[in-house]
């Protein structure tokens, strides 16, 4: 019975909790509106999610998490140097496919958001069969290194966590 109710219970906490976040004024009202959302959103997508991701290695998160956020900061100032320093003849913007191992919708979608939310780089594209991800750089010299870096940093520790 629950588990019709809730199809996933951590999908109805989160949406809860961001929606009081949002109003951010606890109330009567907005706690049961939190809840009813909490609960409805759920239960009007479970359809389409015919299965779950399965995540194995949960410490890894943390890691991944941890190396996501460095290299955001990291990134800020790199592209502030190349904008503020660097002059328009000496950039090097590329295309780069990278191909992927991944082969889980779940891991490729935060693969591709990692790399979005890095400044500098952007998630263009997937390729038809899911192989590959077509990635936008503000500045690669050397693409290769890119995408080594992309499947060494992020990629096969999503493999980790996804396995």
């Amino acid at each position: 019975m629950m588990r019709k109710l809730f199809p996933h219970p951590q999908l109805t906490i989160l949406l809860a909790l961001v929606w009081l976040l949002l109003v951010n004024h606890l109330s009567l009202g907005s706690l049961v509106m939190a809840l009813i959302l909490g609960t409805a959103v759920p239960l009007l997508t479970a359809p389409y999610w015919p299965e779950r991701p399965r995540l194995h290695n949960l410490p890894m998160i943390g890691t991944y998490v941890a190396i996501v956020l460095h290299d955001i900061v990291v990134a800020n100032f790199t592209v502030a140097r190349i904008v503020l320093a660097m002059p328009n003849a000496r950039l090097r913007p590329a295309w780069i496919a990278v191909p992927l191992r991944l082969t889980q919708p779940e891991a490729i979608t935060v693969l591709a958001a990692t790399i979005t939310l890095t400044p500098g780089t952007v998630s263009a594209d997937l390729s038809a069969d899911g192989r590959s991800l077509l990635v936008h750089c503000l500045h690669a010299p050397d693409p290769e290194a890119v995408v080594r870096a992309i499947q060494t940093r992020y990629e096969a520790r999503l493999l980790e966590i996804f396995a």
